[in-house]
């Protein structure tokens, strides 16, 4: 991985195994301050959308309450895995992460963590979660752990980001290996409900990010990296963020028979998906009426909160009959 890695040198000419650009006589920073810039690499909002899709999981998995302590197994695990392919991403894009605004604030840009140092937690932090989570949950779960970061780190930052417009697209599978690990850890095994949710999220993750891609356009562009608002029109990522959009809401109605969910998560499910869908058709809307600005951060910001609602319906809905 080093070796693949180490092709992709800082714009500002810094070296893997250099301070992203910091002399050699910078003042040493504060332990605080270290690490919170340690914490920063392992991006903490991409880190809890991913834990809030595994927890609930598991509680569907069990049809109840899974034991607390593999609850908690579980979620350190795939912490320090989707941390660990989040370092790999910052310590990959660090060139152009010296470059795009909306990055300028990253640890490796402002050298409070030096290439060295950022290279070394990622591994560390992927190595732990693959060990912890072989002894303290399962082999199945260490191992869908394991693809999920070779994935990320591989396939979406090496190969496919800088190369098309469809990278979010097939690039957001490892965001979807949560659900397997949550559901492989109650079970030891895989069925259809888990594959749905995967198909779920894998379907939910363009029309999330587009729209931050139509927000930040210039700064891919600034890049080369070719995000689809940046090599198509608004128009017509409006129309994919639509279509995408219509197939999350219907791939989510499947679980209904096929998990045999209840009134509540079937409410959500229609409820918020039809909210999810209504602002996508508004962000379509608004950019074939030429408005000059199309305001597409409200998709990317309701896309989250229906996430976060269909998987909090996913967790509660098994427990309902419990207390009915």
């Amino acid at each position: 991985m080093t070796a693949a890695v180490d092709t992709r040198s800082g714009s500002n000419g810094a070296t893997s195994n250099g301070t992203g650009g910091s002399s050699s006589g910078r003042p040493k920073i504060g332990v605080k301050r270290k690490v919170r810039a340690y914490i920063s690499l392992t991006k903490p909002r991409v880190m809890e959308l991913l834990l809030v899709t595994t927890a609930p999981t598991m509680f569907l998995a069990q049809g109840g309450v899974p034991n607390l302590w593999l609850i908690a197994a579980t979620l350190i695990g795939g912490a320090l895995s989707a941390g660990s392919a989040s370092a790999f991403n910052c310590y990959i894009d660090r060139d152009i992460d010296r470059i795009m605004k909306r990055t300028q604030d990253r640890a490796l840009v402002t050298g409070d963590v030096s290439d060295r140092e950022a290279l070394i937690f990622s591994y560390v932090m992927g190595v732990a979660s693959i060990v912890w989570l072989a002894l303290t949950v399962n082999y199945l779960s260490a191992a869908l752990s394991l693809v999920a970061i070779l994935f990320y780190v591989f396939v979406y930052t090496l190969w496919l980001k800088r190369r098309t417009p469809q990278n979010i697209v097939w690039g957001g599978i490892a965001g979807c290996m949560p659900v397997l690990i949550g559901w492989s850890a109650v079970t030891n095994s895989l069925s259809w409900p888990p594959v749905i949710l995967f198909m779920v999220i894998f379907l939910w993750t363009p029309p999330h990010y587009w729209p931050l891609s139509m927000r930040y356009r210039d700064d891919y562009a600034s890049v080369n990296v070719p995000m689809l608002a940046v090599v198509r029109g608004r128009a017509h990522v409006g129309l994919q963020v639509i279509l995408y959009a219509w197939a999350t809401v219907i791939c989510s109605v499947l679980l209904i028979p096929v998990a045999h969910m209840g009134v509540l998560y079937s409410v959500v499910a229609i409820g918020a998906g039809f909210w999810f869908v209504f602002e996508s058709h508004r962000l379509y809307g608004r950019a074939i009426t030429h408005v000059a600005e199309v305001k597409p951060m409200k998709v990317f910001h309701s896309s989250i909160t229906y996430l976060t609602l269909l998987f909090i319906a996913v967790g509660i809905d098994p427990l309902l009959p419990h207390f009915l």
